[in-house]
């Protein structure tokens, strides 16, 4: 697996090993050994991750930005169906990075992971007719200290790349839209 530094330093990108041929193909979507040698090669430390989520969304869903307030949560998120512009957004208040956001495409096609640091507002837009993301989680889901950022927050200017009005759940849609 190859690992690749975005412009947040603590947010990596994954790019596992493809083999593939007329039949399809095969690829390790985790390792451990690697993945907390590409953590110690940028000078991190390597979450444990203890809890696997699966959605699915349809076109111009926009989940997000959502993160936990006393157990931040660490995701390690791919696509596993369709196409998604993933964002993560350092909410951390002492970091040097603070406000600061990586968007990257995944997909299917791409196979790419993002590492979204516990400390981060995640969220996602879906580009294909339909996405399904699978992300591993460095802590438990804890409902009740899950909060949302607005997606459209002029603090962060986002820069979405919307096909048409984002479809909200209603906890995602800011006061007043």
């Amino acid at each position: 697996m190859h690992c690749i530094s975005t412009e947040i330093p603590d947010v990596l990108l994954f790019e596992p090993q493809v083999f593939g041929d007329e039949r399809g193909f095969f690829m390790e979507t985790f390792r451990e050994s690697e993945f907390n040698a590409c953590f110690k090669a940028h000078g991190l430390e390597a979450p444990r991750l203890v809890q696997e989520n699966h959605s699915r969304s349809m076109k111009n869903v926009l989940r997000g930005l959502h993160y936990q307030a006393t157990r931040p949560q660490g995701k390690l998120v791919r696509v596993i169906a369709g196409t998604v512009f993933d964002v993560a957004v350092d909410i951390r208040p002492e970091s040097p990075t603070h406000g600061r956001w990586v968007g990257r495409e995944l997909s299917a096609d791409n196979r790419l992971q993002l590492w979204i640091p516990p400390g981060f507002a995640h969220g996602f837009y879906v580009l294909s007719d339909s996405a399904e993301v699978i992300y591993k989680c460095s802590d438990y889901y804890v409902p009740q200290d899950e909060h949302v950022l607005p997606w459209n927050d002029p603090r962060f200017a986002i820069a979405w790349p919307l096909s048409a009005a984002p479809i909200l759940s209603r906890r995602d849609t800011p006061a007043g839209d």
